[in-house]
């Protein structure tokens, strides 16, 4: 026990420098570690915002809940644009106007043709043929872009110009 005493004696300056530098880094540590728990909690904080005294696994639950109430919007969404886009295709998309002159003894450009087609070329044209006595109107109906009866070369005209749009 006196030889533990006497090396403690000689090296105790060493020793008290030695724990001083242990001290002053464990000092540093604890300041690192505060600051970053402090960072930790604030990171939590904000993850759990208007999440008072719930649990972590509450907060999460919650969360998911509301994706899952989003994503069943999103479909019935997705769905309704489905469904109106099917609607839209057969909906008058494609309107073409001829005005022309269907007799010499008329002025002006009084008769026209009309041709009306949805997306799918589906549609009608209508004429109207302005003479001095009498006036008259046609209806034809167009399938595909093509029509059962025949068509005057300015209802075909209003037809093609139709269909290029």
């Amino acid at each position: 026990m006196e030889t533990l005493n006497t090396i403690i004696n000689d090296y105790a300056f060493y020793i008290i420098s030695a724990l001083i530098v242990i001290n002053v880094i464990l000092i540093i540590s604890l300041f690192v570690i505060f600051k970053s728990l402090g960072s930790l909690e604030r990171r939590y904080r904000r993850l759990t915002r208007g999440a008072n005294a719930k649990n972590l696994e509450e907060v999460i639950h919650s969360y998911m809940d509301k994706v899952d109430s989003a994503v069943a919007t999103s479909e019935e969404i997705r769905k309704m644009f489905v469904e109106y886009d099917k609607k839209l295709r057969t909906c008058t998309q494609k309107v073409s106007i001829l005005r022309y002159k269907a007799f010499d003894d008329v002025g002006s450009d009084l008769s026209f043709s009309v041709a009306m087609l949805d997306a799918n070329n589906n549609g009608v044209i209508i004429t109207g043929i302005y003479g001095r006595n009498d006036s008259t109107t046609y209806a034809k109906p167009i399938d595909k872009g093509i029509s059962r009866y025949d068509l005057s070369e300015e209802e075909e005209r209003a037809l093609q110009e139709a269909m290029s749009k």
